[in-house]
């Protein structure tokens, strides 16, 4: 009875309440809806109590939340607080969203309690503010979980221009992470980027996003949802995710490439996506005068495995100011599918090292044009290239990015942070 007694307290001792703080959740696409989503029905399964804090979903999801401020609700066995913010996707309004989802966090600091920990998954980095008056506050702990640097990103895409606030950004940002004890960052040159900016580096660690290698894993290329769309009988190089002011430039380039390309009537160009920036890209497409290119909208999350099996070239592209700034999760989640990557990004950017270094694609600059072309003519003429790269690819993403194996090290890192270790 001691030994079971014993293990009762571990077990109560181990339990807790998580926070999860995210700007986007489900029903809205995208991987922080997904990954969140994931964490949460996880943790939950582990026996820990788990509180979603987020917002009304953006149109076309915002029908249910019409005339709602905020509401509370319950989902696969945890709550979800959702507070209204503008829908804007202007530069600026997404500040003030960003500005007011902040303010609801503080809000919502009034139910938080000492031995709760605040999972805070930036952006914005204004969550940082939420973490330290949970301390300050409520003696609650908090993580800082970095998806994205701010405000370089900021900088390096134009969005941020003006000296002054830049001056004022980078005061703001230092200022959150000096007064943050914990921060999680997904990558090496994540890490790297922060020490550089005098964070120190003992309280910095590293978890990469996740892909549930069970849901996303090889299919034939022949396939209902291929044959829906005649993908089929040609060799497809796709793009499929978000088309924003983050990739919109080395988007253009690839229609570019693909207008090289039009002769060869066999390599079809596929855009699979939605985003600020789709019209402005169609319209590049049709200005071109382009046969080979076709757009898609986003498909039905349980049709991601067929869509990406109907491709035999997936691309993650990425402007190169974001190249040095960002690791998307498409990446891994292309990896576990079990297809070869293109990406296109910087020299020195951590996706061009994981890709060279797994030797699941190739990497090339997002600028050069005719080399993109080139290079995708030569791996249509290669298939035993093309399968390796497709085996690497889902070798390392089983072994490394599995979402029960990185899930049982985030959860593990929480835990150190109740117990203050």
């Amino acid at each position: 009875m001691f030994f079971i007694g014993c293990i009762r307290n571990i077990k109560e001792t181990n339990e807790m309440k998580i926070v999860i703080h995210t700007m986007y959740f489900l029903p809205e696409f995208g991987s922080a809806p997904i990954l969140m989503n994931e964490l949460a029905v996880y943790l939950v399964k582990k026996g820990h109590e788990v509180e979603v804090v987020t917002t009304i979903p953006r149109p076309p999801n915002h029908k249910k939340y019409r005339w709602c401020l905020f509401k509370k609700e319950h989902m696969n066995g945890y709550a979800v607080k959702r507070y209204r913010t503008n829908f804007t996707v202007h530069p600026i309004g997404r500040l003030i969203a960003w500005t007011i989802y902040t303010w609801a966090t503080l809000l919502n600091l009034f139910r938080v309690k000492k031995e709760d920990v605040l999972f805070l998954r930036l952006p914005p980095l204004q969550l940082g503010v939420t973490g330290v008056a949970a301390r300050v506050l409520k003696k609650a702990r908090f993580i800082l979980n970095v998806q994205d640097i701010h405000p370089d990103l900021s900088v390096e895409s134009g969005i941020l221009s003006n000296p002054f606030l830049i001056r004022l950004a980078q005061r703001f940002e230092k200022w959150i992470y000096r007064h943050s004890e914990r921060i999680l960052v997904i990558s090496d040159g994540f890490k790297n980027n922060l020490v550089k900016k005098g964070v120190d580096r003992n309280k910095v660690g590293i978890i990469p996003n996740w892909v549930d290698t069970d849901f996303l894993k090889p299919m034939p290329k022949e396939n209902a949802l291929a044959r829906r769309h005649a993908l089929h009988h040609k060799f497809v190089v796709m793009y499929s995710g978000t088309i924003s002011i983050s990739s919109i430039s080395t988007l253009e380039n690839i229609l570019e490439s693909a207008s090289i390309l039009q002769k060869s009537s066999h390599i079809l160009f596929v855009i699979v996506g939605e985003g600020m920036k789709k019209k402005e890209l169609v319209d590049k497409a049709k200005s071109l005068n382009l046969k080979n290119v076709i757009f898609l909208p986003f498909q039905p999350y349980e049709d991601l495995p067929a869509l990406l099996a109907s491709s035999d070239i997936l691309l993650v592209p990425l402007d190169k100011e974001k190249s040095l700034l960002s690791v998307p999760s498409k990446l891994y989640n292309f990896m576990a599918a079990g297809r070869p990557i293109m990406g296109l990004a910087h020299s020195d950017s951590e996706v061009k090292d994981l890709i060279e270094t797994t030797e699941c694609g190739v990497c090339i600059s997002p600028e050069d044009i005719p080399h993109i072309a080139k290079t995708i003519e030569e791996l249509h003429a290669s298939s035993a290239a093309l399968e390796n790269m497709a085996h690497n690819a889902r070798k390392h993403a089983v072994e490394n990015y599995a979402m029960d194996l990185v899930l049982d090290n985030l959860e593990k890192y929480i835990l150190s942070e109740k117990k203050g270790e």
